[in-house]
């Protein structure tokens, strides 16, 4: 390259550059420098504290909690979403059986009906589910009650046994749907020719999912974690509605939570920006991890 077309290559990354250096990359160093102060957050003196807040934050059981919590979203949110999305969408555009390669009858309002969660806003869907897991009058345990299994029903949100798994839920719940038309986009670029070459080679539905559909969709999946993880990771609205104050006995607590409750609860913004300084942290390390367990495999093309 010469020197002009540098000059003009310069010019024109000068303007987005700088745009993302103030408004992206100049907040999370604040952010940053915050985490290094005990600032209550109403005042303009911001007393310099070093290292205290990191070294409070590895002591602080609560803190320890709640990361175990965004453990096990980070485990089952992705896992079961992923596999509904895939089974779902598996079904909707190959999994019919009138001898051509097409979804099971009704697909496509199947595929309005698996989408309209998605729709809902996170403040709605947990609204919606408040009325469902609620003890006395809850759709959950009513219907439970009529088909004789009211020996199952719980305080959904009240008991520590239940109550994260009870939020989970709704978590696949909202998601599943997205998903669920993502990987059909991806699976109707499949060419038909591979799904009627298997089927003429006596490969059954799910030799056809493992072996010729997912590993075509391997980024497209890929991608979805990344997503789903970021999002469990995250988990903000949807708990702060169910359960505002952690669950009993922070059975529910997970870390933007923790450091919502931290910041305007108790006026610790520098312990709270701390605690955001970790889980930027781990966004960052999930995002390196997934794409590195990828690097080096190679995609399939047809």
């Amino acid at each position: 390259m010469n020197h002009g077309k540098a000059r003009i290559v310069l010019l024109f990354l000068v303007v987005p550059l700088t745009l993302y250096g103030v408004l992206v990359v100049s907040p999370y160093a604040q952010a940053f420098s915050i985490s290094l102060t005990s600032w209550s957050g109403f005042t303009a003196d911001k007393p310099f504290v070093g290292l205290d807040n990191f070294q409070r934050l590895f002591q602080d059981p609560v803190f320890w909690r709640a990361l175990g919590h965004n453990g096990l979203l980070l485990l089952v949110v992705p896992l079961v979403t992923i596999v509904l999305g895939l089974f779902f969408a598996a079904m909707l555009n190959v999994g019919g059986s009138g001898g051509k390669v097409a979804g099971v009858r009704g697909s496509a309002l199947y595929r309005r009906v698996y989408f309209l969660p998605h729709i809902l806003p996170v403040v709605i869907t947990a609204i919606l589910w408040q009325f469902i897991y609620n003890p006395q009058i809850g759709l959950l345990n009513g219907g439970l009650d009529a088909i004789g299994l009211g020996g199952l029903a719980h305080t959904w949100l009240g008991d520590p046994a239940v109550a994260l798994w009870s939020l989970i839920a709704v978590m696949v719940w909202a998601g599943v749907g997205f998903y669920v038309v993502l990987f059909s986009a991806a699976m109707q670029s499949i060419p038909k020719d591979i799904f009627e070459a298997a089927d003429l080679d006596g490969a059954g539905r799910f030799q056809t999912l493992t072996r010729i559909t997912l590993p075509l969709l391997r980024e497209t999946v890929q991608v979805a974690w990344i997503y789903l993880g970021i999002h469990a990771l995250d988990a903000f609205a949807l708990f702060m509605v169910l359960t505002p104050t952690g669950g009993p006995d922070n059975s529910t607590l997970v870390l933007s939570q923790y450091l919502y409750l931290s910041a305007f609860g108790n006026g610790k913004f520098g312990y709270a920006t701390a605690i955001g300084v970790m889980l930027c942290l781990l966004s960052l390390l999930l995002t390196a991890f997934t794409f590195r367990g990828s690097r080096g495999k190679n995609t399939i093309e047809f």
